[in-house]
């Protein structure tokens, strides 16, 4: 089941997530970084942006997708204003249900590679334009900007 190594990444996560605050979590880590909720916030907009190329794969030869301007849709959907609690629930729900939808890809479509595709632009390890890319890349690359961006929020204090 495709899904798998997103659930695992989830589980993994939610320790850290639940054992945050609400004050620390809206502090920025840095000058001019976002705060753990505005990191959570940028997770669940890839969460919303990724479920639609996961699903448009499904009913469209290339692997072609648009973009989005992150740091633009963190500031304003003002993530720093949401409750901890909720922004945890809903990037749990939300990557619960993205983990079904890539258990409901069928295999060859996971392993189909085409030239067209927009990997170049979208993911964190970039696939060069014109190389071959499959739809494992995406999987693989959400996955890991996930697990990349989790380390950036906080771990408990001991």
């Amino acid at each position: 089941m495709r899904g798998n190594a997103l659930r695992r990444a989830v589980a993994a996560a939610l320790p850290r997530l639940h054992a945050m605050d609400e004050a620390r979590s809206a502090a920025p880590r840095a000058p001019g970084k976002w705060s753990p909720r505005e990191v959570l916030g940028h997770l669940i907009d890839s969460a919303s942006n990724n479920h639609q190329r996961f699903v448009r794969a499904r009913f469209q030869e290339d692997l072609a997708f648009p973009g989005y301007v992150q740091d633009e849709w963190v500031r304003h959907q003002n993530y720093r204003e949401e409750p901890w609690a909720d922004l945890v629930e809903l990037w749990r729900l939300y990557n619960q249900h993205l983990a079904r939808v890539m258990d409901e890809i069928p295999e060859e479509l996971w392993r189909r590679e085409t030239r067209k595709h927009t990997f170049d632009k979208i993911l964190m390890v970039k696939v060069p334009a014109g190389e071959p890319a499959t739809l494992e890349h995406l999987r693989r690359d959400y996955v890991a900007h996930l697990q990349h961006h989790i380390e950036q929020i906080p771990a408990p204090s001991p």
